[in-house]
């Protein structure tokens, strides 16, 4: 089989460590081409990875023709990016939050329907393998009916991880549009409606700038969720965790608790009403400390849906629904009411 052609825009710290590094491992693709502002950055990956360097993506998809594209740009140049790649006849795996607004989304959305091209979202806790397991569970009945969850992604801020530090366009409200809701939350969005195999249908929010000085972005947020069954919850997204990053959830079911992501050693306790504990040693979260950098497993979920046709476990449609929690969150944080999620 011919390999895939690929190209990645955008070379900074989710380009370096995950996509990059992930196409590499991948047998069936090549990359061709990556793309960054700043020549020194587009030229050093270009010369690592053995690919072309641009500075201007137009270029990049005129010259290079790839046939799959990463975009792990800021995130007000998500959906144009993503869009111009689509209408180039590529396919393309975006960074998340997907967009900045739901009409992007959707116009992200329809590119690829009316390119015939794959769209994907980067919300890498779905492969989490305690994440699947809950989710096996709880679909099974082996929790019984589900009451109540708490989800929660904190740690110390992008400054530790962006290559920019404390310069990073994280900081920038013109280029990030949220902050720990768009880094974070939306992550946690994602997990519970993956794990407990609904939409949610509303959201009430506190979302605060408090933890860091000179921005105007979300750094603290919590909010309250209730899904279409009426399970309620509350999800929390801060870069206000400055000695140890949390990124654990827990389901309270009518048989038993589960507990995700919350104990050093098994990713997966599941405590039951008669007394007995299940503990199930998983493998490591995806973190950003180190030795964190364990696959994600998104760069070879979305070049095995290409080669065989079939749609990715994180479409567009499904970033969307994601991403409309935050935006819910942040409209609810704005007017002081509870908001009804587009879905």
């Amino acid at each position: 089989m011919k390999k895939l052609r690929v190209a990645v825009i955008g070379c900074g710290s989710i380009a370096r460590f995950r996509h990059l590094v992930e196409y590499e491992a991948n047998p069936n693709v090549e990359i061709v081409a990556v793309c960054d502002i700043i020549p020194e950055r587009a030229e050093e990956m270009a010369e690592q990875y053995s690919a072309e360097a641009f500075t201007d993506y137009q270029d990049l998809l005129e010259q290079s023709k790839p046939d799959v594209v990463s975009v792990c740009l800021p995130n007000h140049l998500h959906a144009p990016v993503s869009i111009a790649a689509l209408e180039a006849g590529a396919h393309v795996l975006c960074e998340k939050p997907m967009a900045t607004s739901y009409e992007e989304g959707q116009a992200m959305i329809t590119a690829a329907k009316e390119n015939d091209r794959k769209l994907m979202i980067g919300h890498n806790q779905r492969f989490v393998a305690s994440h699947q397991k809950a989710k096996e569970l709880i679909a099974t009945g082996e929790l019984g009916k589900i009451y109540s969850f708490k989800t929660t992604f904190g740690h110390g801020g992008p400054e530790g991880w962006s290559i920019d530090g404390k310069e990073s366009w994280f900081f920038r409200k013109d280029e990030a549009f949220i902050g720990a809701m768009g880094d974070l939350g939306v992550h946690k969005a994602d997990v519970v409606r993956y794990v407990l195999g609904e939409e949610i249908t509303e959201v009430s929010a506190m979302v605060e700038t408090n933890a860091k000085e000179g921005t105007d972005v979300d750094d603290n947020a919590i909010c309250l969720l209730k899904s279409e069954s009426g399970i309620i919850g509350t999800l929390t997204a801060s870069w206000a965790y400055n000695t140890n990053e949390d990124n654990s959830t827990v389901i309270y079911g009518e048989k038993a608790v589960l507990r995700l992501e919350d104990d050093p050693k098994y990713s997966l306790i599941a405590n039951y009403t008669d007394g007995s504990t299940v503990k199930y040693e998983l493998g490591q979260i995806q973190s950003n400390e180190a030795g964190g950098q364990t696959t994600t497993h998104v760069i070879d979920h979305f070049i095995e849906s290409i080669i065989e046709g079939r749609e990715p476990l994180i479409s567009g449609d499904e970033g969307l629904q994601s991403l409309n929690i935050i935006l819910g969150a942040l409209e609810s944080s704005q007017t002081g009411q509870l908001v009804k999620i587009k879905n």
